[in-house]
């Protein structure tokens, strides 16, 4: 019985430590975020002015937020990607992003300036 509950005990350690979690049966890795912010700074990097939105979207996927706005009479989309941790708290916040703009679905720029330019 002593050894049952050493395997146990073993088994439950090695589970904590291995930095793994399933969540509703469906296993989670929690170095999941920062491949994700990895890879959308290396997407980000190889971007060319004049993308379009779309290959932009098919590029790096679903972005964490976005917005719509028109300046000067022009349509301005801004997508925000992850690309940073500020914040422990499971939530992705704007300051943890890189903004990427989009003038007429057109990319303009990328990165709080451009993002300022424009919306302020």
């Amino acid at each position: 019985m002593k050894t049952l509950s050493r395997i146990c005990a073993i088994t439950l350690l090695s589970f904590a430590a291995s930095g793994c979690v399933f969540i509703d049966g469906k296993y989670v890795d929690h170095n999941d975020w920062r491949d994700d912010q990895r890879d959308n700074r290396a997407m980000i990097s190889k971007l060319e002015i004049g993308a379009s939105r779309d290959g932009v979207v098919d590029s790096l996927g679903t972005p964490a937020d976005s917005e719509a706005f028109t300046h000067d009479g022009e349509e301005v989309r801004v997508l925000f990607y992850r690309t940073q941790r500020k914040h422990s708290d499971g939530e992705t916040t704007r300051d943890e992003t890189t903004p990427l703009v989009f003038k007429n679905d057109q990319l303009i720029g990328w990165g709080e300036s451009v993002y300022s330019d424009y919306r302020f």
